[in-house]
């Protein structure tokens, strides 16, 4: 008799043994009421009268799958994202929300379709992190009376139709050439801004235009197999115009 009693009790107690490991957290429930947390170690749960729910403390990183999304200029995109958040508080968890995991996804999958719609096609593409930011301040907000903290969030692809790519990489080419002429006028306009000081400075001092004609002469004239052809200043003309006109009177 008291064999079977205590084989009753001892079965009865390891029955009752539950285990909660140093990342969870378990939420007790006695005839169906919140009862209280319990912290990590064995536990005893009796049966029947009490039930526990385990709740996983790390952070998760959720893979948000792939969205249809339209920006603000009519533009078709297709992004997806990664969330990264943790449980804070068991009991909300379990209390406030039927699937926690399933609840945080379906809000980032609406909160970033709204987000892109918001912002145009160049936003979407040069701002990633603002508008990430934007997902996750969202979705942390609307989190929070779920016992739920979320770390953050990144958009990771940002897929456009075929015909757009086309267009995009036709926008920048056509930049890069715009940015090539700009930068070949400027060096033209500086390089005809010092052709034109140094012809100034060449005019102003008296011989100098003949000193730097006759040093073109001595490079050109070290090569034997060029031809010089050598122009007389109109000076030299002039001189001997008088000269003639002297000898005819």
């Amino acid at each position: 008799m008291y064999l079977t009693l205590i084989f009753v009790v001892v079965f009865i107690l390891l029955i009752s043994l539950r285990q909660v490991d140093q990342y969870e957290r378990g939420v007790k429930f006695t005839m169906g009421r919140f009862s209280g947390l319990v912290n990590p170690g064995w536990r005893v749960v009796l049966p029947i009268f009490q039930s526990m729910r385990k709740v996983d403390l790390r952070l998760k990183a959720v893979d948000v799958p792939a969205q249809d999304a339209i920006t603000k200029d009519n533009v078709s995109a297709k992004i997806n994202a990664v969330i990264y958040y943790k449980i804070v508080d068991a009991g909300k968890a379990i209390i406030e929300v039927e699937n926690v995991n399933y609840a945080i996804l379906q809000l980032a999958q609406t909160t970033m379709r709204n987000i892109v719609g918001e912002v145009t096609l160049d936003e979407l593409l040069s701002q990633r992190q603002v508008i990430s930011d934007k997902i996750e301040k969202i979705v942390d907000e609307a989190t929070l009376s779920w016992g739920v903290e979320v770390t953050a969030a990144e958009l990771k692809d940002i897929n456009l139709p075929p015909d757009m790519v086309r267009t995009i990489g036709k926008q920048a080419e056509a930049e890069r050439e715009r940015r090539a002429v700009i930068i070949t006028s400027e060096g033209e306009v500086a390089a005809a801004q010092n052709l034109a000081q140094a012809a100034s400075i060449l005019s102003a001092a008296p011989g100098a235009l003949h000193l730097r004609t006759l040093n073109s002469i001595n490079d050109i004239s070290s090569d034997q197999s060029n031809t010089v052809v050598f122009t007389l200043p109109l000076e030299v003309l002039s001189a001997f115009a008088g000269y003639s006109k002297n000898v005819n009177k």
